[in-house]
């Protein structure tokens, strides 16, 4: 495979989307918009954002294009929102101007309920379902193994959020929080829908107990109940790796790579790789490949250019694209021509 550099000189890239034209949009965690053109420099800095909480790891988030932006002109933007003296996770939409260089009428549709502090685990990945609907995934925000917000169905930490594209909740759970889908989630920093419409999520564990899930509506998968990793002064973290009513991951890792961005390939320039999961590390600066026809075995795809990687998304032309935090750099890995 080869990697070529497509856009460099960002700060902490988080969130990578395509428009249907071929351009692409890139978020910065302090509260900047980009949309490149190709490889063509400057980008336009978009305006008309909301207002972040850029602390820790809070900041501007995901974007998303939906399927139907070429009438719409959407733009979906997950962020911290400031509320009080903490923040919340939030997500909203405005519509992108015909120069592309602001969002007019942008309106948050989703903020986590206040209560929130820190600056940790905020989620934040943005998915859109097969019907036009929207998950956003949602951290714990840090509360750690004593705290149990992500099993509180009336909070909205350690959830999975799902939306119509109005805001109006998409999932009603019995005596929960309106648009909760699943809950029990540590912080998944990665989200994507396989070919059948199965929603799938990467998410960070303590020390080791990463996880693969493949989500369902109502589930609960177990954090900080159970879990594959430990706390960080060593302790078990509650009950240990299974408790009835609580769902198992696919796939753990131990130690914790630091999954951020997952791809699941369609197969369009490399077919041997469709079904395939591509998975970000941030913490051990690769790429993980993930086969679920070989047991979800791993091939680690590294290079002096996969540092930290955020985001990783499948191009409309079936390549693989990437964030590098490191490098402050969009790359595109496809075979060399």
């Amino acid at each position: 495979m080869q990697i070529d550099l497509i856009a460099d000189g960002l700060t902490e890239p988080w969130g990578l989307a395509f428009l249907p034209d071929g351009r692409f949009m890139v978020t910065e965690r302090d509260g900047r918009l980009k949309l490149f053109h190709g490889n063509q420099s400057p980008p336009i800095e978009v305006t008309g954002l909301p207002e972040v909480y850029a602390e820790g790891q809070g900041g501007l988030l995901d974007v998303m294009i939906p399927s139907d932006f070429a009438e719409s002109r959407e733009v979906w933007l997950s962020f911290a929102m400031p509320q009080g003296s903490g923040a919340g996770t939030a997500l909203g939409k405005g519509r992108l101007a015909d120069d592309g260089t602001k969002l007019i009428g942008f309106e948050t549709l989703f903020a986590a309920p206040p209560g929130g502090t820190g600056g940790r685990h905020f989620g934040s990945r943005i998915v859109e379902a097969p019907d036009g609907s929207v998950f956003l995934t949602v951290g714990d925000r840090g509360t750690g193994p004593d705290g149990l917000e992500a099993q509180d169905p009336k909070r909205a930490e350690g959830k999975v959020i799902h939306l119509n594209r109005d805001g109006t909740p998409a999932t009603q759970l019995d005596g929960a929080l309106a648009g909760i889908f699943s809950l029990g989630h540590r912080n998944p920093q990665g989200a994507a829908l396989d070919a059948a419409g199965w929603l799938w999520l990467v998410e960070h564990g303590a020390q080791g107990g990463d996880e693969l899930n493949q989500v369902a509506s109502g589930r609960n998968y177990g954090w900080p109940v159970i879990s594959y990793g430990r706390n960080y002064d060593d302790a078990k973290i509650g009950v240990g790796q299974a408790r009835q009513g609580m769902e198992q991951p696919v796939l753990y890792w131990d130690p914790s790579i630091a999954p951020s961005g997952l791809a699941i390939y369609s197969g369009k320039l490399v077919p041997e790789w469709q079904g395939d999961f591509f998975v970000g590390s941030l913490k051990f600066d690769y790429i993980a490949r993930l086969d679920p026809g070989a047991g979800y075995k791993e091939e680690r795809l590294s290079a002096p250019e996969t540092g930290r990687v955020r985001d990783v998304v499948e191009a409309p032309d079936g390549s693989i694209w990437f964030l590098s935090v490191y490098d402050g750099a969009v790359y595109r890995i496809a075979p060399p021509i």
